[in-house]
């Protein structure tokens, strides 16, 4: 097993001198979140996985939760870990003061929750679908909804699930069946079934919070008609919680991610299962929308945490494992030298890094303007609200398809050993696949970015989104050796605009399958681009902080480390644009079946 699995001094960096966390505490809803406070919670934060997460990784992965009889079963660390999360306030971490949350910008909270993820990605999706859930509350719920749910919720008694899934309703939420049923006292009889609720139900927790899509009877057919209701597995009845007819059908058992139960669901078998609707009727889809959103960041970052970890993992073993000779001398009367020396090597180590780093840094630009829409008002919250919208699910996207290659690249490192269970690359392969699929696959982030965001207002999210990336253009271009990277940016955010303009004929001409037939390579595309304008970012700060300071040893090999990962990320990732662009300008239809003959 690896000792290590996220870095530190990286988080501080991104934080603090790319991404100026200072810049979001400056406003007072933030303020109370200083510099020592902010370094105390992330020495916390690692403490906290370092003593009830790492430890138990590959433990929880050999022993996945089993359905016996009615209970499932989940591993003997999940309970003390849920305890500590509770006990630091970490499930209610971003939530307003108002409603007993720590109020912590949301780039905090990024930090933490990718050293968590990093740790062990299984185990946080106990917490982290309790924390989205209580987003929901908050901004939704009436205040006894609050005052019901809230405690207990943040305190770790009672977890909380997004029900959104059925048999025949998968991405496609317009089929949703579940059934509401309006009762005299306005509660609503819920009957239907989800499938793949991660933390569904298990030994243990008091009670579940079920956050489930339904449809009132009579509603609107289609998204029109969904509603949102808080369906808990034990209902309150004259102040006795009493069982609320949701039964465990199964527990699915997975290729990866295994220490969390991901479950089937019953509701309302005999015909006795109360939902309460939160917010308003046939507005569900939209607030659900709210929670899938936050929930796509939160994937990606937990991409590039997966990555992480196994990034480091291939990096000790690199430094560790002695193979072969240099090229340029194969003496074998020498002793054999380090797989670091070796040139392939060096070229995965990099692709890993630049993968990880830029991931992260791609998650925390979106997580800052996160927290400037919350405090901001007016034209200048939209633009925030716009660009958050506009990158979401290359956030989402990036990181977990290209966390699949650097973790195989790192098992790649590791040769015959990282198949095996001896060492983490296996476990981390097997549980980062499911990435690309949660909360929408790639398919469907593709065809939000292209047929929605890069459309909307007429293609402000866009205009908005090239302004930013020319500042960091325009602040590198007269850094001597670095102008030429500026340089490369420049040329690739006129390609985004001239695919963009191309693929939108097709649209105004209303063939919209040929608008969005190779949605994904585009949105590969835009991706691409978009981790080269955060590594131009890392590199530029790190190059001035190597001109104007005095730094120590290890810190000078940091930050030189920052460029050379940049560089890399330009000579080798970059140039991939080149045959996406060509494929996305060619006119040859090959994807798209034509229509039945009608008979």
């Amino acid at each position: 097993m690896a000792d290590s699995y996220v870095s530190l001094r990286d988080l501080r960096f991104l934080l603090k001198q790319v991404h100026r966390v200072e810049d979001v505490v400056a406003h007072d809803y933030y303020s109370h979140n200083d510099e020592e406070t902010m370094d105390m919670m992330l020495d916390a934060a690692k403490q906290l996985a370092d003593s009830y997460l790492f430890p138990h990784y590959e433990s929880m992965d050999r022993n996945e939760p089993e359905l016996v009889g009615d209970t499932i079963s989940v591993h003997e660390s999940v309970h003390p870990f849920i305890r500590a999360m509770a006990d630091g306030g970490w499930i209610g971490a971003v939530a307003p003061m108002s409603v007993s949350g720590m109020q912590i910008p949301q780039m905090l909270g990024v930090c933490a929750g990718f050293i968590f993820s990093a740790a062990n990605n299984g185990a946080l999706g106990f917490t982290g679908l309790t924390t989205a859930a209580t987003n929901l509350l908050v901004e939704f719920g009436s205040q006894e909804q609050k005052d019901t749910y809230l405690p207990k919720m943040f305190g770790g008694e009672w977890q909380g699930t997004m029900a959104l899934t059925e048999p025949q309703a998968g991405s496609s939420l317009s089929d949703v069946e579940a059934k509401a049923i309006p009762q005299p006292d306005g509660t609503y009889k819920i009957e239907g079934q989800k499938i793949f609720i991660s933390a569904g139900d298990y030994e243990g927790v008091e009670n579940v919070i079920h956050l489930l899509l339904g449809r009132i009877e009579g509603a609107p057919a289609g998204t029109k008609g969904i509603s949102l209701f808080i369906v808990p597995k034990f209902r309150d009845e004259n102040g006795q919680l009493v069982h609320n007819d949701i039964t465990t059908a199964g527990v699915y058992h997975k290729l990866g991610q295994k220490g969390t139960p991901a479950t089937h669901l019953m509701y309302g078998d005999k015909g006795n299962c109360v939902g309460y609707l939160l917010g308003e009727e046939n507005r569900g889809l939209s607030y659900m929308f709210k929670m899938m959103n936050e929930a796509r960041l939160l994937v990606g970052l937990g991409g590039a945490a997966i990555a992480s970890a196994a990034y480091h993992a291939s990096l000790q073993y690199a430094n560790e494992r002695p193979q072969g000779r240099r090229l340029n001398n194969r003496n074998l009367s020498l002793p054999q030298t380090l797989i670091k020396n070796h040139p392939d090597i060096q070229r995965m180590l990099l692709l890993q890094q630049s993968v990880v780093e830029g991931s992260l840094s791609l998650v925390l630009e979106c997580a800052k303007y996160a927290d400037m829409a919350t405090v901001s008002e007016g034209e200048e919250k939209e633009r925030y609200e716009m660009l958050l919208d506009l990158l979401t699910p290359i956030a989402k996207s990036f990181p977990s398809e290209m966390g699949i290659t650097s973790v195989s690249n790192g098992l790649q490192i590791l040769g015959g050993a990282g198949y095996c269970k001896d060492f983490p690359l296996e476990n981390l392969f097997r549980d980062i696949r499911i990435y690309p699929i949660y909360e929408g696959t790639t398919g469907i982030q593709a065809m939000d970015l292209l047929g929605r965001k890069v459309t909307m207002k007429a293609g402000k999210a866009v205009q908005l989104y090239m302004k930013e990336v020319q500042e960091t253009i325009d602040a590198v271009e007269s850094q001597g050796s670095f102008g030429k990277y500026a340089a490369i940016l420049k040329e690739k955010l006129k390609k985004i605009q001239e695919v963009s303009m191309h693929l939108a004929g097709f649209a105004m001409k209303g063939d919209i399958e040929r608008f969005l037939m190779d949605a994904t390579l585009y949105l590969e595309f835009f991706g691409i681009v978009a981790i080269a304008w955060q590594w131009l970012k890392q590199g530029h700060v790190a190059q001035l902080e190597l001109e104007n300071s005095t730094h120590s040893t290890e810190e000078r090999l940091y930050l030189e480390g920052k460029i050379r990962a940049m560089k890399y990320y330009f000579h080798y990732e970059v140039p991939k644009t080149l045959g996406l662009i060509e494929r996305l300008m060619d006119d040859e239809v090959l994807t798209i079946l034509p229509e039945p003959e009608k008979a």
